[in-house]
């Protein structure tokens, strides 16, 4: 793979499967200054009917869905990526972003860490802008949602904005206006008792709807 001008690119072979894993890697932390910031505290579960001492308020997918679909030994000659660009056969272009869901009542953020395709020419935008200061001025790019979340309906191939944040942050990621569960809670918000019910799906399989 040709991967000249583009930040760190590796061969990867191997992942660690979608569990949406508590994604440490989130670094934008949004609050309403009407509302007081408080960690969220454990939960008893529903499903299993323990107290969990967390209530994690972002997950994330380690690489795009595609990823899983290619053979496991021909991973190394046809994906290259790193925390936050994927490119798969030289023509599939991704980057990885946030969808930040508002906590109504709370002043604090749920979010989903994504993956996103793009076209060749934003992609490569993108990482020109990597360390490029003033880089939120950018337009967003169109894309295509392109990591599956744990929704009634598929999320795969939802219409996206992504919108350029400053160095050192990931893009956020806009859904398309439409009836989809995701793109209704992204504009309405979602309640505590939703992410808990997420998160009893994500540790049991529970269905989060």
């Amino acid at each position: 793979m040709n991967t000249m001008g583009h930040p760190s690119l590796h061969s990867v072979s191997g992942a660690n499967p979608l569990s949406y894993s508590q994604n440490k890697a989130i670094p934008r932390k949004v609050y309403n200054k009407n509302y007081p910031m408080r960690e969220p505290t454990g939960f008893y579960c529903s499903s299993c009917g323990e107290w969990h001492d967390e209530l994690p308020l972002n997950y994330g997918a380690d690489l795009p869905d595609i990823f899983y679909d290619i053979p496991e030994e021909e991973r190394d000659q046809r994906i290259e990526a790193n925390d936050d660009f994927c490119i798969v056969d030289d023509q599939h272009y991704f980057v990885r972003g946030n969808i930040e869901i508002p906590i109504k009542d709370t002043g604090q953020t749920f979010g989903w860490g994504v993956w996103v395709s793009l076209s060749e020419k934003n992609f490569n935008r993108s990482t020109e802008l990597l360390d490029t200061e003033g880089r939120e001025s950018e337009p967003p790019y169109f894309g295509w949602l392109s990591t599956s979340l744990p929704y009634p309906e598929s999320t795969l191939n939802l219409k996206t904005l992504v919108h350029t944040q400053p160095v050192g942050t990931r893009p956020l990621v806009e859904l398309e206006p439409t009836s989809h569960p995701l793109s209704l809670e992204q504009r309405r918000g979602i309640t505590m008792q939703r992410v808990q019910e997420i998160a009893e799906h994500i540790l049991h399989g529970q269905n989060p709807e």
